[in-house]
């Protein structure tokens, strides 16, 4: 994999955010908003719980994590998006670039953009509501792993849904995170769904993240093996969704479909 044309689409990104500052306000606003609300919310339940619990870092800590991993998703279709918005598509590709090449360029973007999203959050966390995520202790960086990979794996699948049904379908992407919250228990452990909502869950690497997040907040000893496991689904659905935009990308060139890609649909 050559190096020149990754570094050119994060180039591309860079003067993207250096030239429009509602780009720029976007990677802090909507994560402040969020740390500002839940912050202020696990603030009023402490003063009304039993003595003893914090729910700051149970639940403020659940928001940051959930906010990370959607940035990370986000990143990898916002950098697509951007060269679908701009017609920009046909001429990647006619380029001497290659599939791997741009879906790492878009990985690559997001890695960029979500660290920023994460640093503002915890900047904001730790100076006004005195949380650290790293109070977590060992447990933070594997959990931050497992939703960053994951996000990388949902951005890739979006992306591919995107190019085979049009950027008009790019408004079944902004909902994703919002519809698999419920599943990945970020407020609440697992036993209180349903059966089949759990077996759904067990599917998805973020439930293994947040129920030893709440182990560890109840004192109660964290599970590496299921750490470990929510490691190994993430990669899987990364292969996949590799797979799925490789093979979506021969369909819409095959098809004739890339080169009718317009503002509106491609079907």
């Amino acid at each position: 994999m050559r190096t020149r044309p990754l570094l050119a689409i994060l180039l591309r990104q860079f003067y993207l955010y250096r030239g429009s500052p509602p780009r720029v306000l976007s990677l802090f606003a909507w994560v402040a908003i969020d740390i500002v609300l839940w912050g202020f919310i696990t603030r009023y339940l402490n003063t009304v719980a039993s003595p003893g619990f914090n729910f700051v870092p149970a639940l403020l800590g659940a928001v940051l994590l959930w906010d990370f991993f959607t940035r990370v998703m986000h990143g990898v279709t916002m950098a697509f998006f951007e060269d679908v918005w701009s017609r920009n598509f046909l001429n990647i590709f006619g380029s001497p670039i290659s599939v791997a090449e741009y879906v790492t360029g878009l990985v690559l973007s997001s890695i960029a953009s979500s660290a920023v999203g994460l640093l503002a959050m915890l900047i904001l966390a730790g100076a006004v509501f005195r949380f650290d995520l790293f109070a977590y202790g060992v447990v933070a960086m594997p959990s931050l792993a497992v939703l960053f990979l994951f996000g990388i794996a949902l951005g890739i699948m979006a992306s591919a849904l995107v190019m085979r049904l049009g950027p008009s379908a790019e408004w079944f992407i902004w909902p994703i995170p919002a519809l698999i919250s419920p599943f990945a228990g970020v407020f609440y452990p697992l036993d209180v769904l349903p059966q089949w909502m759990q077996l759904v869950a067990r599917c998805l690497p973020p439930a293994y993240v947040f129920e030893n997040l709440r182990r560890l907040v109840k004192g109660e000893a964290v599970s590496p093996a299921q750490l470990l496991l929510g490691t190994v689904l993430s990669i899987a659905y990364i292969l996949v969704g590799c797979w799925i935009f490789t093979q979506t990308y021969r369909t819409v060139v095959r098809t004739g479909l890339i080169a009718r890609y317009s503002a509106e649909s491609v079907g």
